[in-house]
């Protein structure tokens, strides 16, 4: 089956099952309400359960599923996950299969007459935004570009509010709150990147996570393995890889903090063997944030020390503490 037809079946499906379902209740149907305060959501990973924190407020419980440093990719969901899961008044997922292991269990939940939400929903339907690899698959990593996070807690807001209509002024003054620091973080962004000497703009990295990023601030991305960590780093990319960082000097490379650093090593030690030294500029998050309770463990901390670090390390002028001044290192 084709991989974009396969993402727009399931997304149908879900959102199928949690309307039909939920038009079978008489009173907690879909824009009814939740039958308690604070309900019950969910989010699959971190950078999505921190827009519906910050848009649900008191309202509601947040249950992040997948934790800090741990990669979606090939995560598989627990039976505590489903129970919670299972539990939830409404879900959210990411929509490009970021989530590749957890499908059947969203459809699952969703048969049982629970919402769940794709917060990428808006930007499928918004043309040409969403990127694609060489086989076609979605890049589901839409987060590292702050627009598109601007689009999902759209989508967050306006999903608490149908659900929970007696509130709804209340989700979308919280997500306009939030949007604004996102605004702010977006043109952090653009600004430190912009500082960076124009040939070192490179950021090289693990798998392929920083390519709307890239697009969005002006870097020119090289990953080691492809969009999923399923993915293997042959010697030949690696070699070419190598060849590229000497010929042009790029003075750093990066690790990730759900990935091996193990492909990221071979190319220090390998343009090390033609000459050239390149050190690792330090460790970005990518599929997820930093530990929780930290500033880098909400996503305007995750962006925030991701754009200050690689800024810093190619060149570039970015406070070493941040847009914020809360950056841990």
């Amino acid at each position: 089956m084709n991989y974009k037809t396969m993402v727009a079946i399931v997304s149908v499906v879900l959102a199928f099952l949690g309307v039909a379902c939920h038009k079978k209740e008489d009173n907690y149907g879909l824009g009814n309400g939740p039958r308690s305060y604070p309900f019950n959501t969910a989010a699959t990973v971190g950078m999505i359960a921190d827009i519906v924190r910050n848009v649900a407020g008191d309202k509601a419980v947040v249950h992040g599923i997948i934790g800090e440093g741990v990669d979606p990719h090939v995560y598989k969901p627990s039976r505590p996950d489903v129970v919670v899961l299972s539990e939830s008044d409404i879900v959210f997922y990411n929509g490009l299969m970021l989530e590749g292991k957890m499908g059947d269990v969203l459809i699952r939940v969703a048969r049982k007459g629970k919402l769940v939400h794709a917060v990428t929903e808006e930007i499928l339907d918004g043309g040409d935004y969403v990127m694609t690899d060489a086989e076609e698959h979605y890049d589901p990593h839409v987060w590292m570009d702050v627009q598109g996070w601007i689009k999902a807690t759209d989508v967050v807001a306006k999903a608490l509010a149908e659900y929970d209509s007696e509130n709804a002024e209340y989700y979308k003054a919280n997500g306009a709150k939030y949007k604004k620091e996102l605004v702010k973080l977006d043109a952090y962004a653009k600004r430190v990147v912009s500082s960076i000497p124009e040939k070192q703009r490179v950021l090289v990295t693990a798998h392929d996570a920083f390519n709307y990023m890239g697009r969005a601030y002006g870097l020119k991305v090289m990953g080691i393995q492809g969009m999923s960590t399923e993915s293997e780093a042959g010697v030949k990319r690696i070699e070419d890889l190598v060849s590229y960082l000497s010929e042009n000097s790029i003075p750093a490379v990066f690790v990730e903090s759900s990935v091996s650093d193990k492909n990221v090593k071979a190319l220090v030690e390998g343009s090390k063997a033609k000459g050239h030294s390149i050190r690792i500029g330090g460790e970005l998050f990518s599929d997820a944030m930093g530990a929780s309770g930290t500033y880098e463990g909400t996503y305007i901390g995750m962006i925030d020390h991701n754009v200050t670090v690689l800024t810093r390390a190619l060149g570039g002028e970015a406070p070493k503490k941040g847009l914020n001044g809360k950056l841990s290192h």
